[in-house]
């Protein structure tokens, strides 16, 4: 049995968690989100808390009963708080800038990079060197800011590319002059 599966989901002031069938519906300040459970999980919402069990006793509900409570605890956190990640651009000439719903990304290259950003993120670039990527849904943010960070991994010599705020780079040392 899952340890966080068998965790109650508490919901904050300011959230509603509706079931349809085994849809269930997040709303919050944020904005709404939803998601359909399995068929071997059962979602109930009881007082102030939403409670995940299991139907049956297989091995893929097993597996899918933490899951399932994690995606919902993350639609709740979301909706309420939102989810952001914050990227820094190192280099000479590296810069990103927010043209519409597409980010023009100058990384080297001789070309720049058109990545057209997915509907329910919200990007913001400061000073052309420091991005932020911001939603509700967590697993959306984590690949919109990979996906670009994907672009131009920071390499070990020069510490050039794109990088996650915080991230630390090991920094190798050039070749030794004889």
């Amino acid at each position: 049995m899952s340890r966080i599966g068998k965790q109650p989901i508490s919901i904050p002031t300011g959230v509603t968690v509706d079931m349809a069938g085994s849809t269930v519906t997040v709303k919050g300040s944020k904005g709404e989100s939803s998601y359909t459970a399995p068929e071997c999980i059962a979602v109930a919402v009881e007082d102030n808390s939403v409670v995940v069990s299991r139907t049956d006793a297989s091995r893929h509900s097993a597996a899918m009963f933490g899951t399932v409570r994690s995606i919902i605890n993350n639609m709740v956190l979301g909706v309420s708080n939102g989810y952001k990640k914050q990227l820094l651009i190192e280099g000479v000439g590296y810069k990103a800038q927010l043209q519409g719903t597409n980010i023009i990304l100058s990384l080297g290259y001789s070309h720049d990079i058109n990545y057209s950003i997915p509907e329910g993120i919200k990007v913001d670039v400061q000073g052309g060197t420091t991005v932020t990527v911001e939603g509700i849904d967590k697993q959306l943010v984590g690949q919109v800011a990979a996906r670009i960070r994907d672009y131009s991994p920071v390499e070990p010599y020069k510490g050039k590319g794109v990088r996650y705020s915080g991230e630390q780079v090991r920094r190798k040392e050039g070749k030794a002059v004889a």
